[in-house]
């Protein structure tokens, strides 16, 4: 992981482009990705399923949560959002077509083997290719830490940014990183 400033009120972070597997969409077909370059199926369960043809939406409740391969998504409500398809003749039944977005509400969680990130919300969306993570904030790598309210994630690209409201020296609730320089097995870290 890159070295951050501790305090900084907006940080790129390309360090965390692993973030950017979670929610990624390949371009056909459209659906979730949880691992990135996995072919494996998305496995959701969930206490209900709530689906809503007329508005495109499938509505997972109580402690839903979707595994692919080795990655998993935690939340209390995940809602996938699908564009509706317009009818291929007048009278026909709309359906619904391509992903749109994923949004995750409450106690958030999203695991892989090499990071952890944990929001209130998460919100995915395919037009803009991008996720946003907000409320509480916490993103691990090892012993890495990063902390703030908002992290926006560009899906394509892995270039993340951590953001908060609080401004200023000494302010509480600034954007926070702990970072550990690599060290070797056994070996205590140089010092400065």
């Amino acid at each position: 992981m890159k070295y951050l400033p501790a305090a900084c009120a907006r940080t790129p972070l390309s360090a965390l482009a692993l973030a950017a597997a979670l929610l990624a969409v390949p371009a056909a077909p459209a659906q979730a990705q949880l691992a990135a370059g996995s072919n494996a199926p998305v496995d959701i369960t969930a206490d209900e399923l709530e689906v809503i043809n007329a508005r495109c939406l499938a509505i997972w409740r109580g402690s839903a949560e979707a595994l692919q391969d080795n990655s998993r998504l935690r939340a209390d409500v995940l809602t996938i959002r699908y564009a509706a398809a317009r009818p291929a003749r007048t009278g026909a039944e709309s359906s619904c077509g391509e992903l749109q977005g994923l949004d995750a509400q409450g106690s958030v969680y999203y695991v892989t083997p090499a990071q952890r990130v944990r929001a209130n919300a998460a919100v995915y969306d395919a037009a803009s290719d991008t996720i946003t993570m907000t409320g509480d904030v916490v993103a691990a790598q090892g012993k890495n830490v990063l902390r703030g309210e908002r992290l926006v994630i560009q899906v394509a690209t892995g270039q993340a940014q951590m953001e908060t409201s609080a401004k200023g020296a000494g302010t509480a609730g600034r954007v926070r990183g702990v970072f550990y320089p690599n060290q070797t097995q056994g070996q205590p870290a140089a010092k400065r």
